[in-house]
């Protein structure tokens, strides 16, 4: 869905870090990308302020807070805490009223009026995604 959302964009390219069958770990992610990195470059993870609002139940979320800094996207409604040891950049400028959980939300209630590439809709739609099971 990567590929089908930035297709038109020339700037972006979607990376194939994560792809596989199982589980994707941030912690496992950072690991992956560390190597290419040089010892001074600094890595920082985007990340909306509701998903930010759970970082704590995160698999080794620590060791993620102390291997990034965060680029915290503001959203309507959610609030967040700032863990003692995270570097935190908050974006409060740009509030995008859209998530991902929103999103997997809204389809799985039958509701396809979501802030998606059309390409990107289409490919939900074709393969179910989202969908209730049962």
């Amino acid at each position: 869905m990567v590929e089908l959302a930035t297709a038109d964009e020339p700037r972006f390219e979607a990376s194939t870090l994560e792809e596989g069958d199982g589980a994707s770990y941030t912690i496992d992610t950072i690991a992956k990308l560390r190597p290419a990195l040089k010892p001074s470059d600094e890595l920082f993870f985007l990340i909306g302020a509701d998903a930010f609002a759970e970082i704590e139940s995160w698999r080794q979320w620590l060791d993620v807070v102390r291997a990034v800094e965060f680029i915290v996207v503001s959203r309507p409604r959610h609030r967040y805490e700032i863990p003692p040891q995270a570097r935190v950049h908050r974006l409060d400028g740009l509030e995008l009223p859209t998530s991902s959980s929103d999103i997997r939300k809204k389809v799985a209630n039958g509701n396809f009026d979501i802030d998606v590439p059309p390409a990107v809709l289409e490919y939900i739609k074709k393969y179910g995604l989202y969908a209730r099971s049962g």
